[in-house]
């Protein structure tokens, strides 16, 4: 349950334009009041650890968005994976852990404890073409229907917020639901089925499209792609190029019919392989843009100027590392920040090691750089 009694730590940024405006302009690389100030949120642990969150009983994201008064960036979307899931279900304890069965259907290894980290994942329930066909039939159904009712009444089309519509992952979701590991094997052992998920995944996010984009004036696409480590993608290039980015082609066609024009990619790790097949399909923003996996946001921006946009790119290392490294680094984003198509925040979930008062600093920096008043963006 949300905390409705929820009292901010920090007011809003002032400005003159309202968010949507702000928004749209901003990743349009055209002038706007002040930066739009968002972030990414932050490990479980930090809503146990950092006292300010324990004072305020601020448990999740979302209360933590309202906590420090951060601009909205709601997103809506349809069904565009698994329905129904596995049931998540505990299927055997091994000393300090759990043998659990996931929503995705893999067997995973987790703490008993609780504690945020990330899973050992032991076996898929997705191996052979089978497997997968037996899978489609019982959890990939098409003819999903949306009730538009309820969001209608949520995000009426005269709203000062930008609104955003989900496009879903076509391949992200499907390493969830194979393994790192056992993608990396199906691409070369049954790369029929994988493609045939991927088509499947398209043509339920194409469905969900559909359905949605005659009803609201949506601002920007967002989907999900955790493919990629700091030495690049998990898939080959050229299975990326031919399999998955004329789906996004496709999706890219239902947008633009609609005035959806910038399109974020949710995809850790080193992503500048990828770049130009995303560029070329409709994707235009990467999103958290992780810079210890990848490289400065600078770096990419530079290379595609006038094309690329990204929303992220505060390095996290340098946040838990002292007020002097946070404040060289916010340094090396003002030209990106003044130029456009650049609106910073923590590169991921911002990690419970940054002690919470080099937190704070780094909020009120970042609107002493970037809000009204600043030298990028004087009062007027």
């Amino acid at each position: 349950m949300s905390n409705a009694n929820l009292t901010p730590i920090r007011p809003p940024w002032p400005g003159t334009m309202t968010a949507r405006e702000r928004f749209l302009r901003q990743l349009n690389f055209q002038p706007v009041d002040r930066c739009y100030n968002m972030e990414f949120g932050y490990w479980d642990e930090n809503f146990t650890e950092w006292k300010m969150f324990r004072e305020h009983g601020i448990t999740n994201n979302e209360e933590a968005d309202r906590f420090f008064s951060f601009d909205p960036l709601p997103i809506i979307g349809g069904p565009t994976w698994m329905e129904p899931p596995f049931p998540n279900e505990i299927i055997e304890q091994r000393g300090e852990y759990n043998i659990i069965r996931n929503a995705d259907g893999l067997l995973a290894e987790v703490p008993r404890d609780g504690h945020d980290t990330i899973p050992h994942y032991l076996k898929s329930s997705i191996v052979t073409p089978d497997d997968w066909k037996r899978c489609r039939e019982e959890r990939f159904r098409t003819g999903r229907k949306i009730d538009l009712a309820p969001l209608l009444a949520q995000h009426p089309r005269e709203r000062d917020y930008p609104l955003g519509i989900w496009c879903g992952s076509m391949i992200g979701k499907i390493r969830d639901m194979l393994t790192f590991e056992g993608l990396c094997y199906a691409v070369y052992d049954y790369p029929e089925m994988v493609e045939d998920m991927v088509e499947r995944c398209c043509v339920l996010v194409e469905e969900a499209l559909d359905q949605l984009l005659p009803h609201f004036d949506f601002d920007f696409a967002a989907g999900w792609e955790d493919i990629c480590f700091k030495n690049g993608p998990i898939v080959p290039v050229d299975f990326f190029e031919q399999v998955v980015a004329p789906r996004y082609a496709r999706i890219n066609r239902k947008l633009k019919q609609y005035g959806v024009k910038i399109w974020y990619m949710d995809c850790d790790g080193d992503v500048r392989p990828l770049l130009p097949s995303f560029l070329n399909n409709g994707i235009n923003c990467l999103f958290p843009f992780e810079v210890m996996g990848c490289a400065h946001p600078g770096e990419l921006l530079d290379q595609y100027p006038g094309q690329l946009r990204i929303m992220g790119g505060v390095d996290k290392i340098q946040l838990g590392s002292g007020r002097p490294a946070i404040r060289r680094y916010l340094e090396s984003l003002v030209p990106y920040v003044e130029r456009g198509g650049f609106i910073p925040f923590c590169d991921h979930r911002c990690p419970p090691n940054v002690p919470e008062e080099d937190y704070l600093y780094y909020l009120d920096l970042k609107r002493e750089m970037f809000g009204l008043g600043s030298a990028l963006y004087p009062e007027k």
